[in-house]
């Protein structure tokens, strides 16, 4: 995957109009800095990730969306439980050829973070991590991440197979740590 490609497709999927980034950098695991290299830096879901470094569950909440037959993308921002605090912001294309339809009908009622559902369902399911990037915020990202524009956070690609089929391709932006 070359990751500059990547990510350009999955944020035309949902064009701003102002840019989410005014830079990104595709940065090695050993020069990202903790904690989000501990956030970030795994084979796991980031509902998990985030619910344990939070030390809450997490909402999803459902930015703009896109469906068309086995096609389903999504930007969302993932919120600590009972909490305006926003934890993550992402964007996932989803093919869904690779899940069953209770799976499918369950991320389309778009109640319940993707990471959970999948483990819920107990779907065959594995994480490669395309590239870690570091970011500076454009306007529309700083207001999802509740920061100042021209901040810095970090990031991840990632595809997630199922059953042995890459089955989504994911954004997953962290909000700054401490």
């Amino acid at each position: 995957m070359n990751p500059q490609n990547e990510l350009n497709s999955l944020i035309s999927l949902f064009p701003d109009e102002q840019p989410l980034f005014t830079a990104t950098e595709h940065i090695p695991s050993v020069l990202t800095p903790e904690p989000y290299k501990t956030v970030l830096v795994h084979d796991q879901h980031m509902t998990v990730t985030m619910e344990a470094h939070y030390a809450s569950t997490v909402d999803v909440r459902i930015l703009d969306r896109k469906h068309e037959r086995d096609a389903y993308s999504r930007k969302i921002l993932l919120l600590k439980t009972g909490a305006n605090k926003v934890v993550q912001f992402g964007i996932m294309r989803f093919n869904f050829r690779f899940v069953t339809n209770e799976v499918r009908d369950e991320i389309l009622q778009g109640e319940i973070p993707l990471g959970r559902i999948l483990i819920d369902h107990n779907v065959l399911r594995h994480i490669d991590i395309g590239a870690l990037l570091k970011v500076t915020t454009g306007p529309p990202l700083a207001k999802y991440l509740q920061m100042e524009p021209g901040g810095i956070t970090y990031g991840r690609l990632a595809t997630i197979f199922c059953n042995k089929r890459p089955a989504v391709d994911l954004l997953e932006i962290s909000a700054p740590l401490d």
